[in-house]
């Protein structure tokens, strides 16, 4: 496994990734998603040689993530790649891990298998089945 990507939920996604630009530089990659299965809105940040960062808005209905984003929102998830996420998942739940979404298409990842899991200390762990860098649905200009 490898980190994909790092996820941090926000209030407003407008605001969100002007925030990112203009302090991090970092630079919108992909057109936002609409993640009907989670409830969120999605867009990918990048820089040169850093790791990609995934920004979530919650949609109408997420009420866990609205409250959590109303309390500043933050840091939400790391997300790696595998190659099998059954046997990954299984792997991960010998080692403690909790499933939290069972394997589901991804729509922000042209339908590659996500699934969510805890770890240790409130670690929020997204996985996607696929040995690549994930394929972005939308996507502008992943190599920036």
């Amino acid at each position: 496994m490898i980190i994909d990507h790092i996820c941090y939920a926000v209030k407003n996604l407008k605001e969100g990734i002007e925030y990112w630009v203009r302090v991090f530089g970092y630079n919108q990659i992909t057109a936002v998603v609409e993640n009907s299965l989670q409830k969120v809105r999605v867009v990918f940040l990048k820089k040169q040689g850093s790791l990609m960062i995934k920004l979530i808005e919650p949609a109408e209905g997420n009420k866990a993530l609205v409250s959590f984003v109303n309390r500043g929102g933050g840091f939400h998830h790391v997300c790696f790649r595998c190659e099998n996420i059954t046997a990954t998942m299984a792997d991960l739940t010998a080692k403690g891990l909790l499933t939290l979404v069972p394997p589901q298409p991804g729509e922000a990842f042209n339908s590659h298998d996500i699934a969510f899991m805890m770890g240790k200390y409130g670690m929020n762990i997204e996985l996607i089945d696929t040995d690549e860098k994930a394929a972005l649905i939308c996507s502008e200009n992943q190599s920036a």
